[in-house]
């Protein structure tokens, strides 16, 4: 069994956000990117089919040199080996042609790819991906074991979860449950002198076409001020609940 495990480049929730050019542009001045939580959950699901299933895993990602050190950090936890589609990523759409056509050229049976990235949260680029390639596909994915050809998938609905079973081809849309926070993995130096042995190819991209354009980007609103009220004057409270807060 071939996986391919996308991979997202995000900036790291801790780091200060600043957007360029009249708020048009995201400034990458001075942020910590990571793997999108999402994605690292599916990596560490693919190593487990690999080291109980005998898979190979590769990874993918989409963008210019600055996204390598993900993809080096993937191949240090245990992936064979990772590709770069040298194009920015501009859209859901453009990601999803591009990954298409390396699936296309290379051939996989099971695309991991997380839900939705924590940058821009659209989760469009696994069910396109999926419709592009003519794969089955499941979505919110929070379990998945797999048996020749056959899969048994869980994915967590509203108010509860969904048991499917499919088949191979796949592509799921995987999220926290495919494995814990405590189960996911830390290079070690063992796996980072490994990591620079193994290939990392570097694939033109097929297409310039761009269905959106980002227009403006904006902050969330600062919050208000808070006022400290004493526990004792129940009276203010009450009247700043009514007509300030308006909850009452």
């Amino acid at each position: 069994m071939k996986i391919l495990v996308c991979i997202s480049n995000v900036p790291d929730t801790t780091s200060k956000i600043n957007f360029t050019e009249n708020n048009t542009k995201f400034d990458p001045a001075g942020v910590q990117f990571v793997i999108n939580p999402n994605d690292e959950f599916g990596l560490t699901r693919a190593m487990w089919f690999k080291e109980k299933q005998g898979a190979s895993v590769s990874v993918v990602t989409v963008g210019n040199a600055s996204v390598e050190p993900i993809l080096r950090k993937a191949l240090a936890i245990g992936a064979d080996e990772g590709y770069r589609i040298d194009a920015l990523p501009t859209d859901g759409f453009f990601v999803a042609q591009e990954l298409a056509a390396l699936v296309k050229e290379v051939g996989f049976d099971l695309i991991i790819a997380g839900r939705e990235s924590i940058d821009y949260n659209g989760g469009m680029v696994p069910g396109m991906l999926a419709h592009l390639l003519d794969f089955n596909y499941v979505t919110n994915c929070i379990d998945l074991k797999i048996e020749g050809q056959d899969i048994t998938a869980i994915r967590e609905i509203d108010g509860g979860k969904e048991t499917l079973s499919t088949q191979l081809p796949l592509v799921i849309g995987g999220q926290k449950g495919l494995v814990e926070e405590s189960d996911l993995r830390i290079p070690n130096m063992r796996g980072i002198m490994m990591a620079r042995q193994k290939q990392l190819h570097i694939k033109a991209a097929t297409t310039t076409e761009n269905l959106t354009n980002d227009k403006q980007f904006s902050k969330p609103e600062l919050k208000g001020t808070i006022t400290m009220v004493d526990a004792s004057d129940l009276d203010t409270l009450i009247s700043l609940l009514h007509n300030e807060a308006k909850v009452l």
